[in-house]
């Protein structure tokens, strides 16, 4: 890795982290530059724009997402072992991810759900694909005899991203020290409802 590279990467790996706590429309270039020790025109000349700036960002917590939640579960028995590695991985990604202001995808869709750009378009891109692994693992998962024939494998998928909003908001919102626990119940409970 280059220079170049790796100079991005630590501007990427700062982003993210500030993204996550003052959101993407929050940035501020010039707060970016101090902590990155960048001018602020050395900065746009690594991403040309505040949106390219955006996008990078959130392909960067795609690619650690995909690191610490996807890959790990993908090493773990087809069926009900790696939908369950796939959701508590879920529950853990932004601290085994280093983004101390939480899931930077919840906090960009309140944030650009109504607006147009390539900021939103890789945001929606990314959770479709996101809930299209999800969806597919629970298909495995009905194929491999865990969860019963019926299950209808998007309203599933659906169900458990719903487990884990309702996680997040009770976990960082309201500072729940219970919030796990319930999470990973009420998921035992929808598989066990779905036998």
């Amino acid at each position: 890795m280059g220079k170049g590279e790796e100079t991005r990467d630590s501007i990427l790996d700062t982003a993210l982290d500030q993204a996550s706590l003052v959101g993407l429309e929050g940035l501020s270039i010039g707060d970016l530059a101090k902590k990155t020790g960048l001018s602020k025109s050395g900065l746009f000349a690594h991403f040309g724009s505040k949106e390219a700036l955006q996008v990078e960002i959130l392909r960067t917590a795609v690619w650690r997402f995909a690191k610490i939640v996807v890959a790990p579960a993908q090493r773990q028995a087809k069926g009900i072992d790696r939908l369950r590695a796939l959701f508590e991985n879920l529950l853990d990604w932004t601290e085994k991810g280093g983004i101390r202001g939480g899931c930077i995808f919840l906090a960009a869709a309140v944030e650009l759900d109504d607006r147009e750009g390539l900021a939103r378009e890789f945001l929606v891109e990314s959770q479709l694909n996101w809930l299209r692994t999800l969806t597919k693992a629970v298909q495995r998962t009905v194929r491999e005899g865990d969860l019963g024939a019926g299950v209808n494998s998007q309203d599933f998928a659906y169900e458990i991203h719903g487990i884990y909003l309702a996680y997040h908001q009770a976990k960082r919102l309201l500072h729940d020290p219970g919030a796990k626990g319930r999470a990973l119940r009420a998921f035992e409970t929808l598989i066990a409802n779905n036998r």
